[in-house]
């Protein structure tokens, strides 16, 4: 009698943990995606090591909305709605199969440009105002261990790291911060034309952001199809500035739910 009932036990116990591994999958795959960032490309927006959910009823579903883009079963996209212009978004990459979190600046048929740092969306140049420093000790940061980019260049470690911040505004009216480090190749570019079913992504740390200003084959991310598209990045939960969540002492309580513009 008592081994059966061990046998049972042992029973529930795993049938507790498939249930409720069935229903994370769901409300994953369905709801809200978790995200961790693991980069600078989009400060100061968004900081190495904030915690997020990904919005994944913004567009829809498509094969890419299952981890490991196991939804085969899905063709084109499943209650899909359009992005706009300025949002934030997690996709996959084209060729790597990598999620990557940029803004979206392209939307289909527009043309884009870069020149002098500044972007020009069908001929005309999104405004940039002057919006202080973006000032952060340098410093290792997050499990990767990256150091950040400086206008400052040279700067000792515990020393601050300067970015010089501006306020920029798309079409449409959203406005945000973007990051210039220095004078990069990617501040003067050819013209793109976004083709349609397709999009144009930029980090807001323009001068450390790998995006749709490369092509996949020179390691860049190129256009990204509507079908990669995972969802929108709406609030930061949580942000922790240390190598791991543990280490309360690194918390920023100051980002914690704060919205995502």
């Amino acid at each position: 009698m008592a081994k059966a009932e061990k046998t049972d036990g042992i029973l529930e116990t795993v049938k507790t943990i498939v249930y409720a591994l069935l229903i994370a999958g769901i409300f994953r795959t369905l709801f809200f995606q978790p995200f961790w960032i693991p980069s600078g490309s989009m400060k100061d927006t968004l900081l190495v090591g904030d915690f997020l959910f990904v919005n994944k009823m913004a567009y829809g579903y498509s094969e890419h909305s299952c981890p490991f883009s196991m939804c085969k079963f899905i063709d084109g996209r499943w209650l899909g709605s359009e992005p706009d212009r300025g949002d934030v978004v997690v996709f996959r990459h084209p060729v790597t199969g990598s999620d990557f979190i940029k803004r979206l600046i392209g939307l289909p048929g527009d043309t884009v440009q870069v020149q002098q740092g500044v972007v020009y969306i069908n001929g005309e140049a999104a405004p940039q105002e002057p919006a202080g420093e973006f000032v952060e000790t340098y410093e290792k940061q997050g499990p990767l261990g990256n150091l950040p980019q400086c206008s400052n260049a040279g700067v000792a470690l515990g020393s601050d790291c300067v970015k010089q911040r501006y306020s920029e505004t798309l079409p449409g009216g959203v406005t945000h911060d973007i990051l210039d480090i220095r004078e990069a190749s990617l501040d003067n570019t050819p013209v793109y034309t976004v083709p349609e079913g397709h999009y144009f992504f930029m980090g807001d740390n323009r001068d450390n952001s790998t995006d749709s200003r490369v092509s996949p084959s020179a390691m860049g991310v190129g256009f990204v199809p509507y079908e990669n598209l995972i969802g929108r990045a709406d609030r930061v939960i949580f942000s922790s500035a240390g190598r791991s969540m543990l280490f309360f002492w690194t918390w920023r309580g100051d980002r914690f739910f704060e919205e995502i513009i």
